[in-house]
């Protein structure tokens, strides 16, 4: 690949003026030490001196700089073949050593920093496939098992064939429900996911999923309740069945982290103007603080063994950061270990409660 060389000229100019005066200023003080020249012949030579050993100087110092530095360095450039990917060839190489060494630096700096995001990508790649392979093995391996129990002659008896078969379906819908949730992440991070935007009331929403996971909450006597009441209407603009997602997914948490004869608290909050927040509080068991950066990270659980045996596909609090992102829109987590957890998020408020945004 050619190299494209710019050559400058400001060491071989600044260093031939400072040899020039000083072999000028050397001579000129030997001829008036050693002979007695007039001024004017002193200064006449003086100047022819300064002229010429100047145009030596620089042209001496140029060729040795490019013949022995930059062809050097051109050599590096042309070896080195991740070089060719860089945006240090954009541009022509300088023959100027500042700019160079500035270039140079830079251009390992960003490679350094590539370097290190491949490698947490990397290392982030390997563990969710870790996740994704733990999280289908235990399903599938319960549905063979109960499949393999039939063909090997327990199909006769009919009361242990319907068990089995209802086990096994329950497999085979934690396997589908784990798949759709990860086809939902992939639409939400590459942008396939369409949001419908309506006008709706919030408090109505939050309030059909309270009726939703009554049961749920029931039994472990958890209370599910507002926060302050009465409520009333509060509409907002979204999409409704995402948000409800939203809503759903947060106060499944709370249950499954929640203590017995627990409360879990709603709080609908006309933030600013243009904003509502909504503010999921339960007197859990909370999150230790260094659990907290990864809660929306794909497959992360906090509790690994005790939130499987509650079920979820271990991806519900990533789809809720990637639809309040799709929304434009931020969550925030506030928990203390042993006294209860926080989650809240904002939404955009809405105009008009009968009117529909498309």
């Amino acid at each position: 690949m050619k190299i494209n060389f710019k050559k400058t000229y400001k060491f071989a100019v600044k260093s031939s003026l400072y040899i020039s005066v000083f072999s000028t200023a050397f001579v000129v003080l030997l001829l008036m030490s050693l002979f007695h020249y007039t001024f004017k012949s002193l200064l006449f030579f003086g100047i022819i001196f300064l002229i010429g050993i100047y145009a030596f100087s620089f042209l001496v110092l140029q060729y040795r700089v490019e013949r022995f530095i930059y062809r050097r360095v051109k050599k590096i450039y042309d070896d080195v073949s991740l070089l060719e990917s860089s945006s240090l060839l954009n541009q022509p190489i300088t023959t100027d050593m500042e700019t160079l060494t500035r270039e140079v630096k830079k251009f390992a700096t960003d490679k350094k920093l590539e370097i290190e995001m491949l490698q947490v990508r990397e290392e982030y790649r390997r563990e969710f496939l870790g996740n994704v392979s733990h999280e289908l093995k235990t399903p599938l391996f319960t549905v063979q098992g109960y499949i393999s129990t039939l063909l090997d002659g327990a199909m006769e008896d009919k009361t242990i064939r319907k068990k089995y078969l209802k086990r096994a379906e329950k497999g085979v819908e934690r396997l589908i429900y784990i798949v759709e949730d990860l086809d939902m992440i992939t639409k939400l991070e590459s942008g396939d996911l369409n949001l419908e935007y309506t006008n709706f009331d919030i408090v109505e929403l939050i309030q059909n999923v309270f009726d939703l996971l009554e049961m749920k909450a029931d039994k472990k006597k958890i209370t599910l309740a507002f926060e302050n009441s009465p409520v009333h209407p509060n509409y907002v603009r979204g999409d409704k069945d995402r948000i409800q997602q939203i809503v759903e997914n947060l106060l499944v948490n709370s249950i499954k982290y929640g203590r017995e004869k627990g409360l879990t608290e709603v709080a609908v909050i006309n933030l600013t103007k243009e904003k509502v927040l909504v503010r999921i509080s339960d007197n859990g068991e909370g999150i230790e603080q260094q659990n907290i950066p990864r809660l929306f990270e794909r497959f992360y659980r906090v509790n690994k063994s005790g939130s499987r045996s509650e079920g979820g596909s271990g991806l519900g609090l990533a789809i809720v950061k990637h639809i309040i992102e799709a929304h434009k829109e931020k969550i925030y987590v506030e928990s203390e270990y042993g006294i209860g957890s926080e989650f809240s998020f904002t939404i955009e408020k809405a105009v008009k409660a009968d009117k529909v945004i498309t």
